[in-house]
Parts: structure tokens; sequence; C-alpha cells
């Protein structure tokens, strides 16, 4: 039987789930490379296989119940799920004149999303040894912080993210299954306009973390590279 663990990263065809991927592959994970645009996910593979990562493509639209089913059943073991696709929403996002749709886009892909990949994953986690869930989250979404810029949809999409975090913690407590939320900074990506002072691998590097940590990891937390990131 192939011992190789499994790692699913959503949105993994640029940026810092790519970064994600790589960083996953270096340490040995087979790599499910998940994005909706097939050209983008197969030359992700292709770069992936170039630097001697085991990766192969799953098409995966989290905003799409059929296509999430579809992956969970094209994939036959899963030890690490990272649930990075995530959207800004279209801007301005000025709460006092915001289009309620936007933030119901942004909902169904950083929040929704999340849940629907999950919860078809599962099965698969629950048959790993140490199955792990990194939810990639942002300090825009703390309460405490307060960071960025006024974004009425995107920053409290990822406070209920880190709060649904800790719901799923708070199931998963008498499981092997470990989940948290992971911050990676400012990152220079499309993302960000490329105006993000760190790389996407600096900004990978905490879920990397996460997704690895041992069975008496912490559980529902929401880190950064420097510890645990107030709410």
């Amino acid at each position: 039987m192939n011992d190789t663990k499994t790692a699913l990263v959503t949105g993994a065809n640029k940026g810092i789930g790519f970064a994600i991927a790589q960083g996953l592959g270096a340490v040995g994970f087979t790599v499910a490379v998940g994005a909706r645009d097939e050209r983008r996910r197969a030359e992700a593979v292709g770069k992936l296989r170039a630097e001697g990562v085991d990766a192969f493509g799953v098409a995966l639209d989290v905003t799409s119940d059929d296509s999430v089913a579809a992956a969970a059943a094209d994939l036959g073991r899963l030890d690490v799920l990272v649930n990075n696709a995530g959207i800004a929403g279209a801007g301005p996002q000025d709460p006092t004149t915001l289009d309620v749709e936007v933030v119901r886009t942004v909902l169904d892909t950083n929040v929704f999303g999340v849940i629907r990949v999950t919860n078809a994953m599962l099965p698969l986690l629950y048959q790993a040894p140490a199955p792990r869930i990194v939810n990639m989250s942002s300090n825009m979404g703390s309460l405490t912080l307060q960071t960025g810029p006024i974004l009425a949809a995107y920053a409290p999409s990822k406070s209920m993210l880190n709060s649904l975090t800790a719901q799923y913690a708070r199931r998963f407590a008498e499981t092997k299954v470990i989940v948290n939320a992971a911050c990676p900074g400012y990152v220079a990506t499309d993302f960000t306009g490329f105006a993000g002072l760190r790389t996407p691998e600096q900004g990978a590097a905490i879920a990397i973390r996460l997704a690895t940590l041992p069975d008496d990891g912490p559980r529902g937390g929401f880190f950064d590279d420097a510890g645990v990131v107030p709410w």
C-alpha cells in the first residue's frame, strides 16, 4: 500500500495556494491542485512536477455542490485539506453603500465554499491517520486588530471563517481531525495587486506548519508566523 500522504489545496493554481502546494510537496505530500480553470490548473501541475513534486489536478469550483462532490469522489485518499480559495469581492466596499449581492458572492466562496469542501472531504479525512484542515483567513477579519482598508464584505467573511473554524474544532474535539485558521500576512500576489510586503512562500509557511501539526497540536486557533492572532 502506498503510504504517501495526500493534500488538497483549493485555489492552488497561483499565489499563496500554489506556494502552499509547493511547500507541502517539498515535505513529501502528494498534492492535489484544486482549481476551476483547466488551463491554469494544468500549468500549475506542470510547474510542480518540474520541481519534483508529486502533483495532480482536481477540477474544483468551491461554489458548486456538484463540482465539490465530483472532486471528493475523484480522491481516493486525503490527509490534509487547505481551504485557500478566496475572493476579495467587487469594490469599493463601504458599508453605508454596500451592495448585498457583493456580500453574498464573497460569502459563497470564502465561507460557504469552505463548508461545502470540508464536509464533502470529511469521509476521506476521517480515514486518515493524522487529518489536518487549514482555513486561510486574514487578520482583516480580526475584531481586535481591524487592519487594512474598509472592506465590508471581505473582512466580515474572514471573521465568520474564524468563528466557523472554532465551531468545527469543537465538533472535532474527540476526533483525530485538527482544524485551525491561518493568516498569511500581506502577501504580494494578484489578490493584493502585488502591493504586499511578503512573498507567497512567506505567506504559505504558516499554512504548511498547521497542516503538519503533531497530534497534540493546537485546535481551533488563529495563527500567523508570530503565533496566536487576536480575534
